[in-house]
């Protein structure tokens, strides 16, 4: 046999050795594939565009409580049928948008500086309030600086004679509107005169701007237009809603406009009382004129002949030497939404689940998700709903802020968090210690304001003094934050950026701890009000939920100093303090046979079956659920708690976050059926484009309830710490094995 010969056998052989080892691998690896199916959970990922892009929201007619709406957290616009405002005056909010109304007549600066409230008895101690002093100023401090709509964009139709036609939404043929979640753009159609007319509507991301993009045959033929009017506002309503301000003929005189045009192609300046706003357009030519001497509303008529015409609308407190392309701010929209959908954490509960259930919880999750990054994720907290209209005159409430903004710490949107919580505390730091110490007396720390606005006073009020559940609120955030935050070096700059604010915060919590000589303890109150804001805050004492709370916050501070090793430094003496209050406060109040928590120490036996008291938020479920395992709160007795209030409560008056609460209670309690009828509770409702329903005691939407959600939703999928021992990150603990095959990509677990 010749070499080539030999070399060729040599080779034939080694060939089929290859092969044959090669379909032994192909058969190994498909085995492995087989059986990883078969026992292992599916690792593919989510296809979110599909999932997101499914519910798209639509309608054929405006509704007359929520709007379609767009939005970059800080500013948001809501829109009617036809992409604008064209029918109804839907909001245009934003986060900096305030002013202050004139002062009762007779009363001047100097009386407002001089403005007091009462004092109470606190165990010997008179502590000096802002609520019950002198009317009107305590009612102008109340309702003061209230939120502005900060104005109105609609069409205009004309006839062939340029004169202004007064035309209904039912004359519209055809109405179509669809909301893009993946690009955050609106498109709007209808037939108007036989000719098909298209609208399209975005916000920047990066500035106060919406974009409007017009296309029909009216625009040429001069019979399409568009125009700006602008609201009174003022603070004579708690709440305006579904519409803000006034835009009757009889408030146009209160107010004043002025439009001017050499800088930019139009800008309106417009003033209310002190304060002054700017809206600027810009785009394709136009003219533009006020409607009449009288009026605070302005028509733009596009110059072109052609069928198109884009315009930027832009708002804000000073005037723009220019302004971006039109282009430009649907770019913006689009790039931005993607990344928030791409990159954010991800809930899947429908793909591969068979309840039947499981599309309208997915449905719920992602216009709450979209929601709440158009209303929610501005440079304040949010108010209770949102940028869409006002409530208690616009201001926010800070214990809200919780369920309001928590979530995005859970979804990997730490950056969009930051834009309130990296400042809002210590803004209000100095203010707040200047509450506690100066003005009520403490011995230290900083007591947190409820109801307040950017500049963080206090708004006079009870509850809004009495209550104190938010006190713990800036630990709670921290914490997630900085188990959020990955790299070690930024969570180094956590510790240091929270460490005065947990500290005063801590301080505070036991300085207001009351030492009882006679039980050797602590206790909290009076005077103070609960969770639920129905108990006489002369009487409340050690409330259950509140006890829990402050043990969880004052044993956080303690770890957080210890993370900077400043326990044996300058700390030591504070965190001692703490120390001695946590554990010797008094223990949750018990019902008489010791089965259940009941919401107070003293309350009457029989307040389960009294609605004055079973008709509010039911805190007592957050015992074992909202807050974590804590030292104090024995498990079982907040089982049996949990299971009275299901018994005991008025369920048509839980409302808003109420319904959250109670499905994370249910999952940690291994109940994962009774979470979910919680999270589709037919009262927990969501309308059709997402927006949370204000139940039975506030007006729609209420946001509060869609952040309960979020997090409800977290929890159950991705778990909460000392779950699922031995399973992996994505069993979804919260959700029933049978019928439920939840994904998660990027989500973060609860306490």
């Amino acid at each position: 046999m010749t070499d080539r010969r030999l070399y060729r056998s040599i080779n034939t052989s080694r060939s089929r050795y290859v092969i044959t080892i090669m379909k032994i691998l192909i058969l190994f690896t498909l085995a492995c594939h087989l059986l990883s199916s078969a026992f292992s959970t599916p690792t593919s990922r989510i296809n979110r565009h599909k999932i997101v892009s499914h519910f798209n929201p639509s309608r054929n007619a405006s509704n007359p409580t929520t709007p379609m709406q767009i939005g970059n957290g800080n500013f948001a616009f809501g829109a009617d049928i036809t992409g604008l405002q064209t029918f109804l005056p839907w909001a245009i909010l934003s986060s900096w948008g305030w002013k202050n109304d004139s002062f009762p007549e007779g009363i001047t600066q100097a009386d407002i500086d001089a403005y007091r409230g009462e004092t109470l008895d606190n165990h010997g101690r008179q502590v000096q309030y802002e609520f019950g002093g002198p009317e009107p100023i305590q009612q102008w401090l109340i309702s003061n600086p209230n939120r502005v709509n900060l104005g109105r964009v609609g069409l205009v139709f004309l006839d062939g004679k340029g004169h202004v036609m007064n035309v209904t939404e039912e004359e519209l043929q055809n109405r179509r509107q669809v909301l893009d979640l993946w690009s955050g753009i609106i498109t709007s159609t209808f037939d108007f005169a036989g000719e098909q007319v298209t609208v399209q509507t975005a916000c920047s991301q990066e500035d106060d701007v919406i974009a409007v993009k017009l296309d029909s045959s009216l625009i040429g033929k001069g019979k399409l237009a568009l125009f700006v009017d602008f609201p009174w506002n003022d603070g004579s309503q708690k709440f305006s809603a579904p519409f803000v301000g006034s835009f009757a003929p009889n408030t146009t005189s209160l107010h004043k406009t002025t439009l001017n045009r050499d800088k930019i192609q139009a800008e309106i300046e417009h003033t209310l009382v002190n304060s002054t706003f700017f809206t600027s357009i810009a785009g394709d030519p136009f003219s533009i004129h006020r409607d009449s001497p009288s009026a605070n509303r302005y028509t733009i008529s596009p110059s072109s002949t052609t069928s198109s015409f884009s315009v930027n609308v832009a708002f804000g407190k000073s005037t723009r030497p220019s302004m971006s392309p039109v282009d430009d701010t649907f770019s913006s929209s689009e790039t931005t939404w993607s990344a928030y959908w791409s990159n954010s954490g991800f809930v899947d509960v429908m793909t591969e689940s068979t309840d039947v259930r499981a599309e309208e919880l997915q449905r719920r999750i992602i216009l709450s998700r979209y929601l709440m990054r158009v209303n929610e994720a501005g440079d304040l907290p949010p108010q209770e709903s949102g940028l869409v209209n006002n409530g208690w005159y616009g201001k926010f409430h800070m214990e809200m802020y919780f369920w309001h903004s928590l979530h995005f710490a859970l979804y990997s949107n730490l950056d969009l968090l930051s834009r309130s919580s990296s400042h809002i505390y210590a803004d209000f730091l100095s203010s707040s210690i200047a509450s506690a110490q100066k003005q009520q007396g403490w011995s230290a720390g900083a007591r947190w304001p409820k109801m307040t606005d950017p500049q963080g006073r206090m708004a006079p009020g009870e509850i809004n003094e009495l209550l104190i559940w938010e006190q713990v609120h800036p630990i709670v955030f921290a914490e997630y934050i900085y188990r959020a935050t990955e790299d070690e070096k930024e969570k180094k700059k956590v510790l240091q950026e929270w460490r005065e604010i947990i500290k005063q915060t801590a301080d505070w919590m036991a300085a207001f701890a009351w030492f009882n000589e006679t039980t050797g303890l602590y206790d909290l109150g009076p005077p103070m009000y609960v969770v639920s804001e129905d108990t006489d805050p002369v009487v409340t004492r050690n409330p259950a939920f509140e006890l829990a709370y402050w043990r969880l916050g004052l044993d956080m501070a303690e770890t957080w100093m210890e993370r900077l090793g400043l326990e044996a430094k300058e700390f030591q003496n504070t965190t001692k303090a703490w120390k001695v209050v946590k554990e010797h406060l008094a223990p949750l109040p018990m019902s008489d046979d010791a089965k259940t928590y009941v919401v107070y120490e003293g309350i009457e036996e029989n307040f389960w079956t009294d609605p004055k008291y079973t008709s509010d938020h039911p805190a007592l479920v957050g015992l074992y659920g909202w807050l974590p395992e804590i030292q104090g709160v024995d498990r079982q007795i907040a089982n049996r708690t949990m299971a009275k209030v299901w018994e005991a409560w008025n369920e048509t008056d839980f409302w808003g976050w109420d319904f959250g609460m109670l499905a994370m209670a249910a999952a940690r309690q291994n109940m994962a059926e009774k979470a979910l009828d919680w999270l589709l509770h037919p009262l927990f409702e969501f309308d059709d484009v997402g927006m949370p329903g204000g139940g039975v005691k506030v007006p729609t939407p209420y946001f509060p309830g869609s952040g309960s959600l979020l997090l409800a939703v977290a929890m159950m999928a991705e778990g909460w710490d000392g779950c699922c021992a031995g399973e992996s990150a994505t069993a979804a603990p919260g959700f029933p094995a049978e019928g439920w095959a939840v994904k998660t990509e990027g989500m973060l677990r609860v306490l």
